[in-house]
């Protein structure tokens, strides 16, 4: 089978500012990885071709654009038939959505509108270690240690090996134990602070450039590493900081709008 696949950076920075946008991947035209600000940079008929969202964890800077996007998109997929966009996430990550967002004070309810028969939302819960496919593509929920329940994702690309997304996550030996029995073709793991704020980082369960090299020194080999999560402002500093880091890895920092081919 072709297993090759696009994946485009929409967001890659830890919070908002120009030209920053949050956290979302969109790979090849149709499966959103977590739905930060950066969605919104999409064509309305880019938007409404999206028939999957996999969310790594609750918290705002992932889950903004659903809510958005649904109201967008309704309309268009209405008339073209396309039935509800599939959001998969942790039980947990569900839950809060439900809670917090989708609950009509926030935001409405789009798992029932424009009717409950056929909603333009559908949500799918996931465990971790589970491998689903999504649109053609085999995914692994992988773990990831953060003050909320979080995951992370394995994107198979066969021959050529995984596209990895970290989510959020502190230091997470259990994640090292798993990747070490994949071929890793990209692997894309946050640093959102530098090491002058680890502390913040420790409390809030983010990687700095020191906790950075900890954790990539339990993966053997070189594996081409990409950086994101990183705080406004803080590109320079962090990614200095880990260039001084003693890795066999190649890494550098993600950028929006750069696009990654995984299976070439």
């Amino acid at each position: 089978s072709d297993s090759r696949m696009i994946v485009q950076v929409l967001g890659c920075s830890g919070a908002i500012a120009a030209g920053c946008r949050t956290t979302a991947f969109l790979l090849d035209d149709d499966v959103l990885i977590d739905a930060g600000t950066g969605v919104g940079d999409l064509e309305l008929e880019a938007l409404a071709r999206i028939d999957h969202i996999l969310i790594s964890h609750s918290h705002l800077d992932h889950v903004l654009a659903i809510g958005l996007l649904a109201d967008s998109v309704m309309r268009l997929r209405r008339l073209d038939e396309r039935g509800p966009i599939r959001v998969h996430a942790l039980a947990e990550t569900i839950a809060a959505l439900r809670a917090h967002i989708f609950n009509g004070v926030i935001w409405p309810d789009f798992t029932r509108l424009p009717s409950a028969e056929q909603p333009v939302l559908q949500f799918v819960p996931f465990a971790v270690g589970n491998q689903i496919e999504v649109a053609g593509k085999r995914i692994e929920v992988i773990t990831a240690s953060h003050t909320v329940p979080a995951c992370g994702f394995a994107v198979d690309g066969g021959e050529a090996g995984w596209w990895v997304y970290t989510g959020d996550t502190g230091p997470n030996p259990a994640l090292w134990i798993r990747l070490r029995h994949m071929k890793i073709a990209h692997l894309v793991i946050e640093t959102a602070f530098s090491d002058e704020e680890r502390q913040l980082a420790y409390i809030s369960r983010h990687l700095c450039p020191a906790a950075l090299g900890h954790e990539l020194a339990q993966l053997p080999g070189s594996v081409e590493v990409h950086i994101t999560h990183i705080k406004p402002g803080e590109t320079e500093a962090v990614m200095s900081e880990v260039g001084k880091l003693a890795s066999s890895h190649r890494i550098r920092a993600l950028s929006a709008g750069q696009t990654m081919r995984v299976g070439e």
